[in-house]
C-alpha cells in the first residue's frame, strides 16, 4: 500500500477552490506566488509560508535518527522514562535546563541528535561557574 505524505505547502487558494488540490492528489503541488498583491509573496505575517531554503532537516541529524526512534525531550522526568534504542532531539528549553538534560543523558549513555555534548558542556561550564563564583560575593 503506498502511502504518500500530503505536501506541507499548498497552494495559496486550494483553501477557496476544491479543484486546486483539497481532495485531489494529483492537483497539489506547489506554485511560487506570483502576483502584484499577492500577500504570500510578499510574506506577510498571518497568510500561508512561502517555500524557502531553511525548511529541510540539517542532513547530519537526518543520517543519525534514520533507524532509531527520535523523542523530544523538555524536561529530566522524559529523560528517565527513555530507553536506549531511541535518540534525544532537544529544543525550546533554557540554558539551565539543557545543561542539567546533557549531563543527565551522559550519565545515562544516551544519544543526542541536535547537540554536540562535549563542546556544549565545555562552553557552559565556564559560564556557570562565574555566575556562582558572582552569586558567592
Amino acid at each position: 500500500m503506498n502511502t504518500k505524505k500530503k505536501p506541507k505547502f499548498l497552494r495559496r487558494t486550494s483553501v477557496r477552490l476544491s479543484k486546486l488540490g483539497k481532495r485531489r492528489k494529483k492537483k497539489q503541488v506547489w506554485r511560487k506566488p506570483t502576483g502584484r498583491d499577492n500577500k504570500m509573496r510578499e510574506q506577510r505575517r498571518g497568510k500561508p509560508a512561502v517555500v524557502s531554503i531553511g525548511y529541510s532537516t540539517n542532513k547530519e541529524i537526518k543520517g543519525k535518527i534514520k533507524g532509531k526512534n527520535p523523542v523530544f525531550i523538555k524536561n529530566l522526568k522524559e529523560l528517565e522514562k527513555i530507553d536506549k534504542q531511541s535518540i534525544i532531539l532537544l529544543g525550546n528549553i533554557g540554558k539551565k535546563k539543557k545543561i542539567e538534560i546533557v549531563k543527565k543523558a551522559n550519565e545515562l549513555k544516551l544519544e543526542i541528535a541536535n547537540l554536540n555534548v562535549k563542546k556544549f558542556l565545555k562552553k557552559n561550564e565556564r559560564k556557570l561557574e562565574t555566575k556562582d563564583k558572582e552569586n558567592k560575593k
